[in-house]
């Protein structure tokens, strides 16, 4: 697979979470087809990675998912890179959520969250506990300040629904000849803000468990999975197929249903 800056910071993110939860995850149970795949038998134009990590059991974690996907356009190169570790019914706590979508050698387009469980307006001590006290939205104004930088706002409303207001949704543009000014920016400060999203996360999230009501637990588990099955298909469903056929596809898909907990649609 093509490297490309952000492959690396997500690499690196994911080796800092595994150390950390250490044998809270169990280790990766993908079949080596969907752990790494390719379009057209093998000869296509798409690559990509899956490894999908369990929550171990009486831990918080649900799971922890790495992918990458490198396709060739006719004028260029897509590649997205995705790191999710999500929390399980133990606790409240946020997901954490990572993504970079890279459309062109100069730009990119970036996504980290603390994934909230709740109606934030409904718990103001949710926004207190989980992003007024630990000062997260630093990161957003950081990035925010870059010259470069952009906000995003995508295209589904469902997705800009389910995030918080703390997020980073950026785009990055460095224009025309601004390849080197976008790694540099891709290995500096984006990736000091995913550390030290990822830092809070697993200083105030992965170890913290909640105690709930069952219908108020009820609630959550049925927002998750809502937030799940809706992202798949967003994401997923009807993007994979084009990129890297059907069969391929399905495969993929298959697997992230089952880290997800949904059932097919």
């Amino acid at each position: 697979m093509v490297e490309v800056a952000h492959r690396e910071v997500a690499r690196a993110l994911a080796s800092l979470a595994e150390a950390r939860l250490g044998a809270r995850l169990l280790p990766s149970a993908v079949p080596p087809d969907v752990a790494e795949f390719r379009s057209g038998g093998g000869a296509g134009n798409a690559v990509g990675s899956l490894d999908v990590r369990r929550g171990a059991p009486g831990s918080t974690i649900d799971f922890m998912l790495q992918s990458s996907l490198h396709c060739k356009v006719p004028n260029g190169a897509i590649d997205i890179t995705c790191l999710l570790i999500f929390l399980n019914a133990s606790t409240d706590a946020p997901h954490f959520l990572m993504e970079f979508i890279q459309g062109s050698p100069t730009s990119i387009v970036v996504l980290l969250d603390l994934l909230p469980r709740k109606d934030l307006a409904l718990h103001p001590e949710y926004i207190e506990r989980y992003y007024e006290n630990t000062q997260v939205d630093k990161q957003r104004e950081k990035v925010e300040e870059l010259p470069q930088a952009r906000p995003y706002r995508s295209r589904s409303l469902f997705l800009r629904s389910t995030v918080s207001l703390t997020a980073i949704l950026m785009s990055i543009d460095c224009g025309q000849g601004g390849e080197g000014t976008l790694e540099e920016i891709v290995r500096g400060q984006l990736a000091t803000a995913a550390r030290a999203l990822l830092q809070i996360w697993l200083d105030s999230c992965a170890d913290h468990t909640s105690e709930m009501e069952e219908g108020e637990r009820e609630n959550m588990i049925k927002r998750d999975q809502i937030v799940r099955s809706k992202s798949i298909e967003v994401d997923l469903t009807s993007n994979l197929p084009r990129m890297f056929g059907p069969d391929v596809a399905d495969r993929v898909i298959a697997e992230i249903q089952k880290a997800f907990g949904v059932q097919e649609a």
